[in-house]
């Protein structure tokens, strides 16, 4: 049986194609939203670094099929045992969405469940949709029939914003929130906290909300303070 994830785990409100900031990837960005609306898209693999994006887009993907009607299931295959159950557990999905491919490499039975997975979903005009740490060659499936299947996919490497890009995004954040971020405050965070844009723009939300409710700017000072309390 293939775990049902609370709904705020499973689709985090800011996983959606609007808060997705492509940079260099705005050509992933157009297939994945095709797949996830247009019946007969490519189906698409995906691959990066932690931080790149990917299960970002498929939680956005998963998120404008079910608003166009579709029915969809993600599996986060890293956080499910079995992996061969859930994988021939699947059935009724237009979009299915599987992350963090890489873990069912080298497990014989799990990679013959997706072979025969995809073969059915091609039968049933279903929609298939990877994610991956790393690129197809090098991702250590071992079946052959099922690499060869999935090297059918259109392929797109992620690559995380740089520090720029980050910056740009998080000013633009702030200052929708009627917040001024001062270089040096972005000079002293990205040299202490994490740089993933996802971690930086939910600190960002707990800085508004101590801002306010401390009537003060986000200063240096500040900001040190709070990181202190946050632990």
């Amino acid at each position: 049986m293939i775990p049902q994830l609370p709904l705020a785990l499973r689709w985090p409100r800011r996983q959606r194609f609007e808060h997705f900031h492509a940079g260099a990837n705005a050509a992933a960005l157009a297939a994945v939203h095709a797949l996830a609306l247009q019946p007969g898209a490519p189906w698409v693999y995906l691959h990066g670094a932690s931080g790149s994006g990917r299960s970002h887009l498929l939680m956005a993907a998963c998120q404008a099929a079910i608003a166009a009607e579709r029915r969809v299931q993600y599996l986060p295959l890293a956080t499910i045992a079995d992996h061969a159950a859930a994988l021939r557990g699947v059935a009724g999905s237009e979009l299915l969405a599987l992350d963090d491919l890489g873990a069912i490499a080298g497990n014989r039975d799990a990679e013959h469940a997706l072979f025969d997975l995809y073969n059915r979903a091609r039968a049933e005009g279903s929609a298939l949709l990877f994610a991956a740490d790393a690129t197809l060659t090098r991702l250590g499936i071992e079946l052959p029939d099922l690499r060869s299947r999935l090297g059918a996919c259109t392929q797109f490497a992620l690559k995380p914003l740089d520090d720029d890009e980050r910056r740009m995004v998080l000013k633009a954040q702030a200052a929708s929130r009627g917040i001024e971020l001062d270089d040096s405050v972005l000079d002293w965070l990205f040299a202490r906290y994490a740089r993933d844009l996802g971690a930086l723009l939910d600190l960002l939300d707990k800085l508004d909300q101590a801002s306010l409710a401390a009537q003060r700017r986000i200063t240096v000072p500040f900001l040190r303070g709070f990181l202190r309390e946050l632990g």
